[in-house]
């Protein structure tokens, strides 16, 4: 029997594969980490990949808004936040000019004890900082419409300061392709009226918004229009190893930054396979991305990349937290098929949180899907809870049953964070 060791929640989880499959671990490949991170991230500010450094930038300036990630994502923001802050100090910003806003976008807003997680207790306890509400539509200022159409409504919080900062991190994302820069703004510190719109169909069911997909993506170029009607001053994302070091630092104007960012994740983090596989056992890549079933879809589509039409995918999750949003779990426990939710979504007005099931049931039509999350209960997971399983060992034996001898089986231990792809 192999053993197998895969990241679940805090502290992972090991299990027995059975024998007679030819399994091949996806890696989670990445660029050594730095050996001096604060002199890079230093160095960063001062010396930006495009436009001017941060301490010209805050010249003649009293207030800046800086929109950081919340709890789900591992950003370093207690080590990347003290250079810039201290820029914007030297540059003469006071503290009381600075706003450090949770970039929640739709999800759930950050508990005190979370927000000393995120920001450090140090930087809690000594600057304003505060959650996004994407729901209070007061508290966000209209910038017009895209060229597609769709309305910007931006936190007021964050457009009225003098300079507009985010910080935050560069991995694969299952419809921007990349994350960090842009999405700090839209969908960070976006209305739900906006953000509703950019995970409608029309967005969702765009062949190119999917993992990996930059120049092409659309959703990509929506946002990065977002992006410059809020006026994005200047970006700090990083890149990090599979134990969350630093291993990249790009900062500047926040277009030709992140360009760098993703063009270094791709050149550095690309793991190969030799050929699809038959079936893919994954996870939604430990704490913090699994607390909840809504957070695990990211693991899913991930796999569709290296998985044959019509193959099987078996994704893990810790899920402390449950299903997610209550409009999640409200669709989620209605669910009954995968052509049924698309059909039902397509002409309805769009609900929050309904576009992560959505990418589900595309999935769940071109593969065969297996879940073991021990947070969600068989109730709350409607239709899928008929290939859901309470015990490890029979939801890795169903999702192999029928397989002949030899099948190939992708091991992808961190899930979504494992960028990978099959290289002829």
């Amino acid at each position: 029997m192999k053993e197998a060791e895969f990241a679940f929640g805090k502290h992972g989880i090991r299990f027995l594969l059975p024998e007679g499959f030819y399994y091949e671990t996806v890696e989670s490949h990445t660029a050594s980490a730095l050996t001096d991170p604060d002199q890079a991230l230093n160095y960063a500010v001062d010396h930006p990949v495009a436009g001017p450094p941060l301490s010209v930038l805050a010249q003649g300036k009293r207030t800046a808004a800086i929109a950081v990630c919340d709890i789900t994502r591992p950003v370093p923001n207690s080590r990347t936040l003290p250079p810039l802050l201290r820029r914007l100090h030297s540059s003469g910003i006071p503290v009381e000019g600075i706003t450090i806003l949770i970039a929640t976008g739709l999800h759930r807003a950050a508990t005190p004890e979370e927000i000393n997680v995120i920001v450090s207790p140090e930087i809690a306890s000594r600057y304003r900082v505060v959650n996004h509400d994407a729901r209070s539509i007061a508290d966000h200022r209209y910038l017009g419409n895209t060229r597609a159409g769709t309305p910007v409504h931006i936190d007021e919080r964050f457009l009225s300061a003098d300079l507009h900062f985010t910080l935050g991190f560069i991995e694969q994302h299952l419809m921007l392709g990349f994350s960090g820069g842009r999405k700090l703004i839209a969908p960070g510190v976006a209305a739900q009226e906006t953000i509703k719109v950019i995970h409608s169909p029309k967005f969702m069911r765009e062949p190119m918004a999917t993992e990996g997909s930059f120049e092409e993506n659309p959703l990509h170029h929506e946002l990065l229009e977002m992006a410059s009607m809020a006026r994005h001053d200047f970006m700090l994302d990083v890149t990090l190893t599979q134990d969350r070091q630093i291993s990249g630092v790009f900062a500047g104007s926040p277009v030709q930054a992140h360009a760098a960012g993703v063009d270094f994740l791709r050149r550095t983090s690309l793991g190969q396979l030799s050929g699809l596989a038959d079936a893919v056992i994954t996870s939604a890549a430990g704490h913090p991305l699994d607390l909840t079933f809504y957070q695990m879809i990211k693991g899913i589509t991930a796999a569709q990349h290296i998985v044959k039409p019509g193959g099987r995918i078996l994704i893990i999750g810790e899920c402390p937290e449950g299903i997610g949003s209550a409009e999640f779990a409200d669709k989620l426990a209605t669910f009954t098929g995968y052509q049924d939710f698309l059909d039902d979504i397509q002409s309805k007005p769009v609900v929050v949180d309904q576009w992560q099931l959505e990418k589900l049931a595309l999935a769940g039509l071109q593969n065969e899907l297996f879940f073991y999350a021990p947070g969600a209960t068989r109730q709350q997971l409607g239709a899928l809870a008929e290939r859901s399983f309470s015990d490890l060992k029979e939801a890795v034996a169903s999702t192999l049953a029928g397989l002949v001898p030899g099948a190939k089986v992708a091991l992808v231990p961190d899930g979504p964070y494992a960028f990978a792809r099959v290289v002829n």
